[in-house]
């Protein structure tokens, strides 16, 4: 709903359709009508925020209760922010126009470390006390969800409670929750302390922690009534869980403009390095039946002609080409086209490119993650470079030219042969193109090798791996680009700067709230954008605070250290991620989920592959 102050100012800033709303499907509702309002941040620009999933599940499930009215908010760019606060216009909402201030629920999606700073610039837009304890009414209840709460300490003093795993359900019975304590006249403590006790809810404030003289954790102290430890939620049954009928259709170009059904959750393959494949065991996958009916819907209600099958690794799903088929039988005569994200290198084959032939030859993206057999072993990735040459051989025989490969830097116990591994296993990918029989002729290959710093992660094997410094990165950065000697293929990396901030807060604790307050009265934020970084500027802050930003990103942790994460439980027993570390220093694979049980935990779920694979 656009007033004229805000009328104005659209016109002096760029992309103005990021802020105005109205979009096709957005849900409107009448005020008096409605119990609960949730204002649903995303602490990023709209067209990172618009291609989400996480969020548009959310708020159309929350939408379809006729007592909540979800709306959306993202964080404003910096030439409307700089408007808005010179014209004296509050963060808003989209839908309603209103301020971000009028709202229950402000709930922001953790999706980003570097983002942390936008979730304190966009509080502030809005009128909000930043910090918890400021926030003294039952009302402005600040929560968060998702991949980053595996370890939300770090930002904890500004949250008043945070959702562990799948949103579907708790989500929903927090905000009834709220409903009631506020009918009763529940003060915000007491409502909080009865939170606490719904499984999947951590609220910061009912936990002292402890310090050992040398700044590591002792350990965590409950109070009031609240659980040693939190089990994160999850949704077992994939077909009965919700699923939106339709979503929000963007004004402008996002960065993925399409139709997205989520295939699976999980991931069998156990690849050491990657928090999702542990945060979202176990493996559970919907039918056949149910994404052919979720995709055929969202295409009819947005008019969408691209549909993706979106999952941790779709190609795993079990009856992939049973569902490849029920799509074709509805979308060839629709004329939407179906499409696969990033695909396993050994999943890929001849039938695979026949069942897909409505992708656009544009190029396929595969992941070998590292350059020698040796490192795949440790990362567990269990792909061989033969693997590799087959596949990408299928692809090129099939009309691709355009090939991706996605590497890492900087893992556990790499070398320099490690590294310039990368750019050998490119020049052999341009080689095998034209060994390709039946590629198109005189048409040029194109390889590109991305390579990103690993950044160490919670709840992974390798979570106490200290990550390379900023110059042993720039080193191995140099190697990779002085390797390069064909025009044919293209190497590119990730920031070193960005990376280490990025393992400075996933493995932080409590301590770093106060970092973060500071960059934000500082002006630090959109730290995930280039233009916008200013690396000088956070390590002024770390030194004017006296934190040692390199105890949290670069030293190597004990087995026996307490993690800041360590009372949150995820399903995976840290017995099974400390023996996966020592097999990795071994180089030594485990089988995938799908071959053989490894004991991670997950089972205390009592479903998805791990309950499946014993009948």
């Amino acid at each position: 709903m656009i007033n004229s102050k805000l009328e104005r100012i659209l016109q002096k800033v760029q992309k103005p359709g990021r802020y105005v709303g109205g979009e096709l499907n957005s849900v409107v509702k009448e005020k008096s009508e409605v119990e609960v309002r949730f204002a649903f941040c995303f602490p990023d620009t709209y067209e990172i925020g618009m291609s989400h999933l996480g969020i548009k599940i959310l708020y159309s499930l929350f939408n379809e209760k006729p007592y909540i009215w979800c709306e959306r908010v993202f964080a404003p760019w910096i030439d409307m922010e700089a408007e808005m606060q010179k014209n004296g216009l509050p963060l808003y909402a989209l839908e309603s126009g209103d301020p971000v201030r009028d709202f229950d629920f402000i709930g922001f999606t953790l999706q980003y470390e570097l983002s942390y700073t936008n979730i304190l610039q966009m509080l502030k837009l809005a009128g909000v006390p930043v910090l918890a304890k400021d926030r003294k009414e039952l009302f402005n209840i600040v929560v968060g969800g998702g991949p980053c709460a595996c370890n939300p300490e770090p930002i904890a003093d500004f949250f008043d409670l945070f959702f562990l795993g799948d949103g579907e359900e708790v989500d929903l019975e927090v905000i009834e929750l709220y409903r009631k304590c506020r009918k009763a006249g529940a003060s915000k403590e007491e409502f909080l302390r009865e939170a606490a006790k719904i499984e999947g809810v951590y609220v910061p404030s009912l936990y002292d922690v402890v310090y050992n003289a040398d700044g590591t954790v002792q350990r965590y102290i409950p109070k009031d009534g609240a659980p040693e430890k939190i089990r994160k939620r999850n949704c077992m049954d994939l077909d009965a869980m919700y699923f939106p009928e339709s979503f929000v259709v963007p004004n402008i170009d996002v960065v993925f403009d399409r139709a997205t059904v989520e295939v699976l959750r999980g991931c069998i393959r156990g690849c050491r390095f990657c928090q999702a494949g542990f945060l979202y065991r176990p493996f559970r996958e919907k039918s056949v039946e149910t994404l052919s009916r979720q995709a055929r819907s969202l295409c009819e209600t947005t008019g969408y002609d691209e549909v993706s099958l979106s999952s941790l690794s779709t190609t795993d799903h079990t009856k992939l080409f049973e569902l490849l088929d029920e799509l074709h039988t509805w979308t060839e005569d629709s004329k939407v086209s179906v499409t696969l994200p990033s695909l396993r290198v050994d999943k890929f084959s001849v039938e695979l490119t026949e069942k897909i032939k409505s992708i656009r030859k544009g190029g396929l993206t595969f992941a070998p993650e590292a350059g020698t057999q040796r490192m795949r072993d440790v990362i567990n990735k269990n792909v061989t470079e033969e693997e590799l040459k087959k596949t990408v051989s299928i692809a090129f025989n099939n009309g691709w030219e355009h090939i991706k490969l996605y590497f890492m830097i900087g893992l556990p116990t790499e070398t320099d042969e490690d590294v310039t591994g990368i750019t050998e296993l490119g020049h052999k990918v341009v080689d095998w193109y034209y060994e390709a029989e039946n590629r198109r002729k005189g048409r040029p290959v194109s390889v590109t090798a991305s390579a990103a710093a690993f950044v160490p992660k919670p709840f992974t094997p390798f979570q106490w791996f200290g990550q390379d410094t900023i110059e042993t990165l720039e080193h191995k950065q140099k190697l990779l680009k002085s390797t390069v000697r064909n025009r044919k293929l293209t190497v590119n990396y990730h920031g070193a700067e960005t990376s280490f901030l990025e393992a400075v807060f996933a493995r932080g604790d409590r301590r770093l709230s106060a970092v973060l307050l500071e960059a934000h009265r500082r002006g630090l934020h959109f730290d995930g954008w280039g233009d916008c970084f200013d690396f000088d500027a956070w390590m002024r802050i770390f030194a004017d605070l006296g934190v040692d930003p390199a105890f949290y990103a670069n030293r190597t942790r004990s087995f026996d250290e307490v993690f800041p994460w360590d009372h949150l439980d995820y399903g995976i027993r840290k017995e099974f991620l400390i023996e996966e570390c020592k097999r990795a220093y071994r180089a030594e694979t485990t089988p995938n989920c799908a071959e053989k049980c490894s004991g991670c935990g997950a089972a205390c779920f009592g479903g998805g592959i791990c309950i499946a694979k014993r009948n």
